[in-house]
Parts: C-alpha cells; structure tokens; sequence
C-alpha cells in the first residue's frame, strides 16, 4: 500500500474483528484481523469510520451478515500484479452462494490467453487483500473440498454457509 494516507477502521462481525482500509474512497483491504497475509509496513493508520466508504462498507458487512445478497456497491482498488489482478476479477465474478475451483480458475485464465499454474493461481487468491468483497472463500479444491484460506478454513466454511442459507 503505497501513496497518500491510508484511513482505516476496525469492525465487529460474528466471525470476528475486520480491519477495512481505504484510499482514495475506495476499498483497499478488508481483512479478519490476524490472518495470514494481513498488511505489515503501512506508514500511517488514520482511524475514520466515518470515511465515506466505509458507510457504504458497513451497510454491505450488515446485509452480507444478515443472509442477503449484499446490493451495495463499493469502489474497490486492490494493489497487486497483473496476474493477481487478474485472478481476483475471476473471483469478483463468482455468484453469491456458489463456488468454483482453482482448476478452473486456471483453465479460464488459459483460456484467455493468460498462462497460468493452479499453484500460481492458488498464490493469488490467498493474497487477495479484499475478503468477502472479493470472495476468495468461494475457491475449493478439485474435489469440492475446502482448501486454503487466509483467514482460516472455519471461517471459510463458515461464509460458505451463511451463503448457502437465506
């Protein structure tokens, strides 16, 4: 995360402590707090709950965990290569409630002229800064089974089935 100010707050959800951060008015990271790949190095922290975004955050965070399909619409600016970005627009793409798999991921990439690795795919989305907004929860493994999450496999399969249910 490099630039001007980062602003930043920290929420409450019932699978834990999120921290989202802003930049630009939009979103930058959300994280649980703790997972693995969480930020390190950021210069400066600037503590604004009330930074625009994030009260279009908020609502997104209460309707997602209230079992609907959240219709808010946020600004998203993840930072990363043009692999990984191309990664997370496949997972942006994935229908609330379903699921894919890193295979196909990469036969998608392949598809569109981009080669790529399951294991480099793989890469990808576990380095998505942007939980839930962009859902890296939905990637499973070839057989269906769950696999890798930075924020941890219960509370993958937790979203999962907060999804599945209405």
């Amino acid at each position: 995360m490099t630039g001007d100010r980062v602003f930043t707050f920290l929420t409450e959800t019932p699978l834990g402590k999120m921290q989202a951060a802003a930049q630009n008015h939009s979103i930058i990271g959300l994280w649980f707090v703790g997972q693995k790949y969480f930020p390190s190095g950021v210069e400066v922290w600037l503590n604004e709950p009330d930074y625009p975004v994030f009260v279009s955050l908020k609502s997104w965070l209460e309707e997602y965990f209230s079992r609907k399909k959240p219709l808010t619409e946020i600004p998203l600016s993840p930072s990363g290569s043009d692999f990984q970005k191309k990664v997370w627009k496949i997972l942006f793409e994935i229908p609330y409630g379903e699921t894919t798999t890193y295979g196909a991921i990469t036969t998608r990439l392949t598809a569109g002229g981009k080669k790529a690795a399951a294991q480099a795919v793989g890469g990808a989305v576990g380095r998505n800064p942007i939980s839930l907004l962009i859902p890296c929860h939905r990637v499973l493994g070839a057989n269906g089974s769950l696999t890798g999450y930075a924020g941890g496999l219960e509370k993958k399969r937790a979203l999962l089935e907060l999804e599945k249910n209405p």
